[in-house]
């Protein structure tokens, strides 16, 4: 079976209170809409997304999905029900028109494989899928008053993806007149086909609608491998200054944020990092991050070395790197022992370290 997915994003989330769109901000490093695309983009059912933006937001879309090769776009509309038709008529003019369409909001990124999979199943078997789970006790009210209660066995709350045969719901949309007032789909459906059929959702599966919808405990770990020049009668060769403690902590950072190592960042063929302060590139590494929307929590390393010794270095060292880190001395953790004179280390012929970083979601 065909199956498309349409994402209608144009809307402008006033409510949360940002300068921009909302499906465009950061969560742990990638945009609401990212993670809402990428989801349906991996699954093996759906051929093809639809993205509804608003002319304003199409490059700055295009930017963010640029490597999805499923997406296609249609123009948003002053209403959720104008893009969702939009995007509709878009599919329509393809040379295979799709069987089935997915409808889902922007703003719901947390939607799982499963409510996908459970979604095309249903509307496979009964022509309309609309995910609702089950809800909290469910009351009406009158002056701010509880009047009464509904049945929880009775009592949904309606969700996306909604799922419908797509001839049929596009002839839906094509009956809409300027007096109907829909706030998704299954209304349009249930008004000009028939009452859709429900499967079960989940809780998690919310829609970002205010500022603090948007705080996502998300947490990241990354390991680097490198090592630390301390003054001693042996070197290390390195394009910058040599301190691969650092560079540990760097490749740390850079991968918990899954991001490209240090040689992408700072490559030794450019002129500028040859010599250049590890600690100033550290602070790079750091924005680097930031921008992902990641701070960092600690940092732990291991340094093998049998010589020089590094007891009275190793404070020094903690304080440097939290300064550049904005985080307490506390937060960073460094050990330091020989390799009992086993191998090149133990030869006194290199420096190891270790160096583990966890990263938290702003």
């Amino acid at each position: 079976m065909n199956i498309y997915a349409v994402i209608p994003a144009a809307g402008a989330g006033s409510r949360a209170g940002f300068d921009k769109n909302k499906i465009l901000q950061k969560m742990g490093g990638a945009s609401v809409l990212w993670r809402t695309v990428s989801a349906f983009a991996q699954n093996e059912n759906i051929a093809g997304i639809a993205v509804c933006a608003n002319k304003n937001e199409r490059a700055e879309i295009g930017r963010e999905l640029y490597g999805f090769a499923k997406v296609l776009y249609a123009d948003g509309g002053s209403t959720r029900t104008e893009s969702v038709k939009n995007a509709l008529e878009v599919l329509a003019a393809l040379p295979c028109p799709p069987d089935y369409v997915l409808i889902h909001d922007a703003a719901r990124p947390f939607v799982s494989q499963k409510i996908i999979d459970d979604c095309v199943k249903t509307v496979r078997a009964h022509g309309s899928a609309v995910c609702a789970p089950c809800t909290d006790t469910l009351v009406h009210a009158q002056n701010g008053i509880i009047a009464g209660s509904y049945d929880r066995e009775t009592a949904f709350t309606l969700q996306t993806p909604q799922g419908f045969g797509f001839g049929e719901l596009l002839a839906a949309y094509r009956k809409i007149t300027p007096d109907d007032r829909f706030t998704d789909d299954s209304g349009v459906y249930a008004k000009y086909v028939a009452p859709p059929f429900l499967f079960m959702g989940e809780k998690r599966n919310i829609k970002l609608t205010f500022r603090e919808d948007f705080a996502m405990n998300e947490t990241r770990t990354g390991i680097g491998v490198g090592g630390v020049r301390i003054d001693a009668p042996t070197g290390l060769h390195a394009h910058s200054d040599g301190d691969v403690l650092c560079h540990a902590v760097m490749d740390a950072l850079l991968s918990a944020a899954g991001l490209a190592d240090i040689g992408h960042h700072f490559p030794d063929t450019d002129p500028q990092y040859k010599g250049a302060d590890s600690l100033a590139l550290l602070a790079k590494v750091r924005e680097l991050i930031e921008n992902e929307g990641f701070t960092v929590g600690n940092i732990s390393a291991a340094i093998v070395a049998e010589a020089p010794k590094l007891a009275p270095h190793i404070q020094k060292m903690k304080q440097n790197i939290a300064d550049v880190l904005h985080i307490s001395e506390r937060a960073v953790g460094i050990s330091a022992g020989t390799n009992e004179g086993l191998g090149y280390l133990g030869r006194g012929e290199g420096i190891t370290v270790i160096a583990n970083a966890l990263l938290r979601s702003v």
